[in-house]
């Protein structure tokens, strides 16, 4: 693992620095994070659907061509990952794609998601310095939300005490962005957002927006094709590791 970079020391020092700070003067600071590719690296997931879709097969040729998907090989959208391996053929792709949409987004394989290099001792370190920690995900609550819980916990992310909160969409059809859009400024009521941390340069350009004074922060890992730019003032790490 190669070491973080002084401008990513900085970033995330300085946000643990606002929460101690806010803390101290008697109001009660609140850290945003998002879950998928922010707090989490979920590309595992797809690499296991995939490989039970390969267990399944009976054709040698897709099973040869999934054997060739490795993590650094899967993309944001599915077919740009299947494309890559060489499975273009429209009918392969339709099936694999019901296939992992079946799969991907229910409670039962987000336990194959990996955290980031030291996000749940940052996320902790937060909650310790007097944060409410808010998980604020695109993921839905009839689908995904006993398996996020899971995950939390077995990763070692807070859950389940006093000073953390989990919202996720109440319906999986809703748009991540409007969600987010809604959801920010209802988070006033717990205080003061000190800082947000997103992947998507949408969401982390709506939260600049809606709260000025917060430090926002995108994670420079997956983000959907044709993103917009970051506005200025965001803030980009890669992972939650400090020097």
């Amino acid at each position: 693992m190669s070491m973080p970079s002084p401008e990513q020391d900085r970033v995330l020092r300085s946000v643990l620095q606002r929460v101690a700070a806010t803390a101290a003067g008697h109001a009660t600071p609140v850290v945003v994070f998002d879950l998928d590719a922010t707090l989490y690296d979920n590309r595992p997931r797809t690499l296991a659907i995939l490989a039970e879709y390969r267990q399944g097969t009976n054709d040698p040729a897709l099973s040869a061509a999934l054997d060739t998907v490795a993590l650094e090989r899967v993309d944001y959208l599915l077919v740009d990952t299947l494309r890559r391996c060489g499975i273009t053929h429209t009918e392969h792709v339709k099936e694999i794609t019901r296939f992992w949409h079946e799969r991907f987004f229910v409670d039962s394989h987000i336990r194959h998601d990996v955290p980031l290099a030291g996000a749940a001792a940052f996320v902790t370190a937060c909650h310790d310095a007097g944060a409410i920690v808010v998980y604020l995900t695109g993921r839905d609550v009839p689908g995904m939300f006993l398996g996020t819980v899971a995950s939390l916990r077995d990763c070692g992310f807070p859950i389940g005490i006093a000073g953390v909160e989990l919202v996720l969409k109440p319906d999986a059809h809703l748009a991540d962005e409007a969600f987010k859009r809604g959801a920010i400024p209802s988070l006033a009521r717990l205080g003061p957002m000190v800082a947000f941390f997103d992947n998507e340069p949408a969401n982390c350009n709506v939260a600049q927006a809606l709260c000025p004074d917060a430090t926002v922060v995108l994670l420079d890992t997956q983000k959907v094709p044709h993103a917009p730019t970051p506005d200025p003032g965001v803030e980009v790490v890669r992972d939650f590791t400090l020097a």
